[in-house]
């Protein structure tokens, strides 16, 4: 081929793919969501009532796949912390580490370049919003375990002279209010508004700095406050309160599928997926009517090696998981001091134990509440047909979803550092 018509072509293939760059930005991970996670959703999520299994949000915006391995001198498998460093700075590291290299150097983050265009950032997360993803984001430091000092650092760490965060959303009361140091008060007198109690969110003054804190470390599970999403909650509060003309970086977690994960529990699991379901439809309708805006999805890793299916079955029941009033962990603690617990697991799970199940329960001579939790979880995956391979996480590549402009340059198959260093491009970097 000549050299004029290769020219040619690059130039086709450049103009397929441009796009304006978005004003707005909102990355959103969904710790520990596997591929196999987003399959069970929509199974979780199929209405019997008719002869399809429907799509959900996640397959209406699926592009592609991504690899998430560390730095290989960690192996292959990663963990939140190394994940979250490759998908904000576009750079691989050890397992463990925040927004360092190999050599614990401190890399540039996309939200911290969008703070220095003059974008208002945010975190909005059901964990608490120092925990290995937000941190991966907003701070540096060489252990993802050190959470008094990167809480420390979202004061004392400024871009251009201000704060890095006008928005932050999610748990952390323990490690912002301290005996040593009361990060809340400081904040406070800084010029953030401060709520405690996700009822308070409506009531807050628009285009202000926010900081809002309602858990000791992460949020109740969403099975726990039926009714009142959690994280929707959150994110459309963030968006409310970082509008502005120069645009928005905003980064959301759903983190607590993850947890599911490592507790073998599908019931909060999928109760966590739907959180993040509802959340990812509100974004796309805001997508809809703000076309400035690209917002991405994806998962750091995913988490327990869950199998849709087992024990050699050829079948997968959700329907099991569909009418819980408490989580398996609630329902343990709860559990523990009643005095029949045959009905109060009757009633908390939604169907009639059998026999075998009911003798598991009457069995326990303990006051440990996860004992209980565990049984019923043994019972959920029973009657699921639900596996698990183990308690951490695993080496398996996670898929994007994205929408608006820029969107068309996350798809096909890339490593997790390609989508950092493609959110540099958008944002302007050179």
């Amino acid at each position: 081929m000549k050299k004029s018509a290769i020219l040619l072509v690059a130039s086709l293939c450049s103009s397929v793919f441009a796009s304006p760059a978005p004003k707005n930005i909102i990355m959103v991970v969904g710790d520990g969501m596997g591929p196999e996670y987003t399959t069970a959703y929509r199974m979780y999520m199929d209405d019997k009532s008719t002869p399809e299994l429907e799509w959900t949000i996640f397959d209406r915006l699926l592009v592609g796949m991504a690899s998430t391995h560390p730095h290989l001198s960690n192996g292959y498998v990663t963990d939140s912390a190394a994940a979250a460093t490759a998908l904000s700075t576009g750079i691989k590291t050890y397992n463990g580490a925040i927004g360092v290299d190999i050599d614990k150097k401190s890399v540039q983050t996309v939200l911290e370049f969008a703070k220095q265009q003059g974008r208002k950032t945010g975190v909005a997360v059901t964990s608490q919003i120092n925990h290995a993803t937000p941190a991966g984001f907003a701070a540096h430091n060489v252990s993802r375990q050190n959470y008094d000092e990167i809480a420390n650092s979202y004061f004392d760490e400024k871009v251009n002279g201000q704060f890095k965060l006008d928005v932050m959303l999610g748990g952390g009361w323990k490690y912002f209010i301290r005996k040593d140091r009361n990060l809340v008060e400081e904040f406070k007198q800084a010029g953030y508004s401060y709520v405690d109690d996700m009822s308070q969110l409506a009531q807050l003054p628009t285009k202000q700095p926010v900081l809002g804190l309602f858990a000791d470390v992460g949020l109740p599970w969403a099975l726990d406050v039926q009714n009142k999403p959690r994280l929707p909650a959150l994110v459309t509060t963030a968006v409310k309160q970082l509008e502005n003309d120069k645009g928005f970086f905003l980064l959301v977690e759903g983190s607590q599928i993850d947890w599911g994960g490592h507790a073998n529990d599908i019931a909060a699991a999928m109760g966590e997926m739907h959180d993040l379901g509802l959340t990812l439809e509100w974004l796309s309708h805001y997508v809809d009517s703000h076309p400035d805006t690209l917002f991405i999805v994806t998962a750091d890793h995913s988490t327990g090696g869950m199998t849709i299916g087992a024990r050699g079955e050829y079948n997968w029941d959700p329907e099991p998981l569909k009418h819980l009033r408490s989580s398996p962990e609630m329902l343990g603690k709860q559990l523990v001091d009643v005095n029949n617990r045959v009905s109060l697991a009757n009633e908390q799970l939604g169907f009639e134990l059998t026999k075998e199940e009911q003798q598991e329960l009457t069995v326990i001579d303990s006051n440990d509440p996860k004992v209980f939790s565990k049984v019923i979880k043994k019972i959920l995956d029973n009657r699921s047909v639900t596996g698990w391979t183990t308690g951490g996480h695993t080496g398996i590549d996670v898929q994007i979803f994205a929408k608006g402009p820029g969107s068309e340059l996350f798809g096909g198959h890339r490593d997790n550092t390609d989508i950092a260093k493609t959110v540099f491009k958008l944002l302007g970097k050179k």
